[in-house]
């Protein structure tokens, strides 16, 4: 499957912002679907993911309340809704897919194809 992040940009503190991720390639239903997301200087960090289905969700408990993720499986597009932004919430955002686990997963290792990553810059 092939992912194409967009969405990223320039906002205030206090705004709102929404990502989508486009997929291509393989049947999209197949894959739980994930955020990542990595600032300067640090390691990439898990956001959010949501499985197959779109029933089930799970947030970094940091982030759960500002971030909404969600899917449009007729549409192959994954979205992570983000209000009350942050300074701290700049970073590069990666959307990625993961077809072996069979749960949702936090877990890096288990997405096998990411997206080329979109900036979000918060500024204060």
């Amino acid at each position: 499957v092939q992912l194409q992040a967009s969405g990223g940009g320039l906002v205030q503190a206090g705004d709102s912002l929404r990502l989508s991720c486009a997929a291509s390639g393989r049947t999209f239903g197949n894959y739980n679907m994930g955020w990542f997301r990595q600032a300067p200087g640090k390691v990439r960090e898990f956001v959010a993911a949501i499985s197959r289905s779109g029933s089930s969700a799970v947030y970094a408990d940091h982030l759960q309340g500002r971030f909404t993720i969600s899917r449009d499986n007729a549409k192959n597009t994954v979205t992570l809704q983000m209000y009350s932004l942050k300074p701290e919430d700049t970073a590069v955002y990666y959307c990625a897919a993961d077809d072996y686990s069979e749960y949702v997963s936090r877990t890096e290792p288990r997405y096998g194809y990411w997206g080329q990553g979109t900036q979000v810059t918060v500024s204060s």
